[in-house]
């Protein structure tokens, strides 16, 4: 008779290592294990996805586990926006102040787990639990996940320059090499040679168009607070306009009237005011020809206007006090006026003489 040593020992191995590893497979899906005391939260601008139970992991390596998700209202830049506050446990009671945490995919079917990274800073800088990340606009210290619907639709620009024709040549091709149409690898080859042809050719164009993009978002990350504000004012500034259309729209029909009326008045008296731009043409250019009569009327025209303003100080009416009567006559000594064809005499004669002491001049009777 055979001994039933050696089976039965084989089967309680099997036994055993198959309850291993069916205990390690249902603690796997179970999430299991890793669990902490140390409460600890975070605040994201988008945490969809990620359920109580996901993993909190640090390099890998299960620490801890989201212990609930909501929506929670906070106040940002003096405006109220709407934030997942994610809370998580871990096996630690502190973190390095500088911790970064993302949210990530844990495998394909689209379940996500909270990952901890050191950050930059000062090491020994620690937070300890209860503290909640993300709550300080200037420092970044929470990161949503990526959005691959937003991701995939960045490439659809790319796939829409790839013709139907194109795809299925190339599909036809690879289909033949594999039939064994190895005179189809020439062609395939070709194709392939011609696509890398036209990259190389835009090589140059390519790389400089990479390093002003690269430029440009170092530019945006560096502004981002005074980006955002932009953005933000840019929405406000659109959000009143569009709340003011009526208005806006009332306004631009006055001015379409406005301008209508303005070039109807401008078209009856243009001919009017071209005349009056070419007489002021002719003043200007007697003002520049004398220029040196008028800037002697401007040096005594204040003296002038003084003893004019002096004599009508005491009502509607000018009041002068008679000197003397003098009677000057004769040929005059201008040389802008035309002298007469008879010359006439020069006439000098006094009239009248006041001999009142406020005539006399330096207080000197006649004078």
């Amino acid at each position: 008779m055979k001994s039933i040593v050696g089976p039965l020992t084989k089967l309680i191995i099997f036994a055993v290592v198959t309850v291993v590893a069916t205990s390690l497979l249902a603690l796997t899906i179970a999430n299991a294990g890793g669990d902490g005391d140390a409460e600890y939260s975070a605040q994201f601008t988008d945490a969809t996805l990620l359920n109580p139970g996901d993993d909190v992991r640090i390099a890998g390596v299960r620490v801890g586990q989201v212990t609930g998700v909501e929506v929670v209202r906070v106040t940002e830049r003096n405006e109220e926006v709407s934030r997942a506050l994610v809370k998580f446990n871990l096996d630690r009671d502190s973190l390095p102040a500088g911790t970064q945490l993302y949210i990530r995919y844990r495998n394909l079917t689209g379940l996500r787990y909270l990952a901890l990274e050191r950050g930059a800073g000062d090491p020994t800088q620690t937070v300890s639990q209860g503290h909640t990340f993300g709550t300080n606009p200037a420092v970044r210290d929470t990161h949503p996940p990526v959005n691959l619907t937003e991701l995939f639709n960045g490439f659809r620009p790319l796939f829409q320059q790839l013709s139907a024709d194109d795809v299925n040549k190339l599909s036809e091709e690879i289909i033949a090499v594999f039939d064994g149409q190895s005179s189809s690898i020439a062609s395939l080859v070709s194709s392939t040679a011609d696509l890398t042809n036209a990259i190389a050719d835009k090589d140059a164009v390519i790389g400089e168009l990479i390093t002003n993009l690269t430029k440009v978002l170092e530019t945006v990350n560096r502004n981002d607070a005074q980006f955002t504000s932009l953005l933000d004012n840019t929405e406000r500034l659109v959000t009143g306009l569009a709340a003011q259309r009526g208005s806006v729209g009332s306004a631009i029909t006055s001015v379409s009237n406005l301008t209508t009326v303005t070039a109807n008045i401008l078209g009856q008296t243009r001919p009017s005011i071209q005349g009056d731009i070419a007489g002021l043409k002719a003043l200007a250019d007697q003002i520049n020809a004398r220029d040196d009569d008028v800037n002697e009327t401007l040096n005594n025209l204040p003296v002038k206007l003084m003893k004019i303003g002096r004599a009508a100080s005491f009502g509607s009416w000018f009041q002068f006090y008679l000197c003397g009567i003098d009677v000057v006559a004769g040929n005059g000594k201008s040389v802008l006026l035309t002298k007469p064809l008879i010359p006439l005499p020069n006439i000098n004669h006094v009239l009248y003489t006041n001999a009142a002491t406020r005539c006399w001049a330096n207080e000197q009777p006649g004078g």
